[in-house]
């Protein structure tokens, strides 16, 4: 037997968009396979649906944060490594948070 559930538009925590409303047919194995996690069916579809959006670059990581209610860019992290997803971080990255290292060890000029 399939399961079935569906997505209600309700507001995001810390996001201004809505949800969709969704009706999926889910076999059984894939059921289980998402809740294996301990989260109920719904979150685990949602989580998959925006890991997947974030591998394919059509969601930042804050995006992601908000979208699934994390606090904090370490959590995104935790997820991400859980996943296998890989944390895309770009030479401009390093480059924005060396500066800010170097910045943060300058001594204030008086």
């Amino acid at each position: 037997m399939a399961a079935r559930f569906s997505l209600h538009p309700v507001p995001l925590c810390l996001y201004t968009a809505l949800m969709a409303q969704v009706t999926l047919d889910i076999p059984d194995v894939l059921s289980s396979f998402l809740t294996a996690s301990g989260h109920n069916l719904e979150h685990a579809a949602l989580q998959a649906i925006a890991l997947e959006a974030y591998r394919e670059g059509k969601l930042s990581m804050g995006q992601l944060r908000r979208l699934l209610g994390y606090h904090t860019r370490t959590q995104v992290h935790a997820l991400l490594k859980e996943h296998g997803v890989y944390l895309r971080y770009s030479l401009a990255d390093l480059e924005h948070d060396r500066e800010a290292g170097d910045a943060m060890r300058s001594p204030p000029t008086a």
